[in-house]
């Protein structure tokens, strides 16, 4: 872990004062949009982030969230790969670097983010600098299409949050492709926990595989996935604290929200162990019992059912969470 700053108090203070002076209608308007794009299936030549407007309503409504997103899905690498820490990093698609910021609390690698919209890029350059976090600071920030003409560096790892949505399939393909070439270590893409983000998801594993990865998270194994098309669909839950400003572009009194994802963590050369098993939905907990939803590392779907006469195991599956890995490590 990276020690030099706290990461997520580093955010909440470098978005305080996002919207100053943008009026309040402005942003609910991009908001709305931003929510539309993100919820459907937008596939577009240009970038859905199109003016400093737009931008900071995106940085206060989405990056709270995808932060907590990708953290969760690195959380996981670094369980799977406890002894890789990657030196180099590219964020891809990575606007105003949300996944960069947990890239930078989980290790300290030089970081490019790549995006299409200068004005993305602008807004997470002034956020990265007033961060306090060293290695924020010195991200590179680069502009590029994101799609078939893609070209990427060598490194280390490469991380794609909440782009393949953007994209048409023929994009998204070549994506995909252009990250599993470039990534000597660790691929991690990330997608809305919805059954086409899933899909997408699924997509992306398919060609990582085809191209020589195994599936470190969240799968235990690198098997085909065993849910059957159109009956489920795999997402995970990462809590996200609401600041004042989050409250402000997104209404309501909570202090938290629940962000749902799916997400693939695939790697290369690299020596990791996936989970024996993985907790798919949250847990249910009845009297004297608990139901665990699992996907196994035989590649199979199983409902545990762990009971008080277990003990210790009992007391591990009361305090699981959905998305660990089961049994917990010791």
């Amino acid at each position: 872990m990276n020690e030099n700053a706290p990461v997520p108090q580093a955010l909440r203070s470098a978005l305080a004062g996002l919207l100053d002076g943008l009026p309040p209608s402005h942003a609910a308007r991009a908001v709305d949009r931003l929510i539309a794009n993100y919820r459907g299936a937008t596939q577009t030549h240009a970038p859905v982030l199109r003016d400093r407007s737009d931008v900071a309503a995106y940085a206060a409504y989405r990056m709270p969230a995808t932060f907590e997103a990708v953290r969760s899905a690195l959380a996981a690498l670094q369980d799977a790969a406890p002894h890789w820490s990657p030196a180099t990093h590219t964020d891809v698609g990575g606007g105003t670097g949300a996944a960069s910021w947990a890239v930078a609390e989980a290790w300290s690698p030089a970081t490019t983010v790549l995006d299409w919209a200068e004005p993305a890029l602008a807004l997470g350059r002034e956020l990265a600098e007033s961060s306090g976090v060293e290695g924020l600071r010195a991200i590179r920030w680069e502009r590029a299409r994101i799609g078939t003409a893609l070209s990427l560096p060598e490194t280390d790892l490469v991380t794609v949050s909440y782009v393949l949505n953007e994209l048409t399939a023929e994009d998204r393909g070549a994506l995909v492709d252009a990250t599993a070439r470039a990534a000597t270590g660790a691929v991690v893409i990330v997608e809305p926990g919805t059954p086409d983000g899933y899909a997408r998801i699924i997509e992306a594993r398919d060609r990582l595989i085809a191209a020589g990865f195994t599936v470190a998270a969240p799968c235990p194994h690198s098997a085909a996935c065993p849910i059957e098309p159109g009956t489920d669909w795999c997402h995970f839950s990462a809590r996200v604290s609401r600041s004042s400003l989050h409250r402000q572009v997104k209404g309501g009194s909570l202090a938290y929200e629940d962000e749902k994802f799916s997400y693939v963590a695939a790697v290369r050369g690299v020596a990791a162990e996936p989970a024996a098993n993985r907790v798919t939905r949250r847990p249910q907990i009845r009297k004297g019992q608990v139901l665990l939803e699992l996907c196994t590392g035989e590649g199979v779907l199983r409902r545990e059912t762990v009971t008080k006469r277990q003990g210790d195991l009992y007391r591990a599956a009361r305090d699981t969470q959905w998305g660990a890995p089961w049994p917990p490590p010791e």
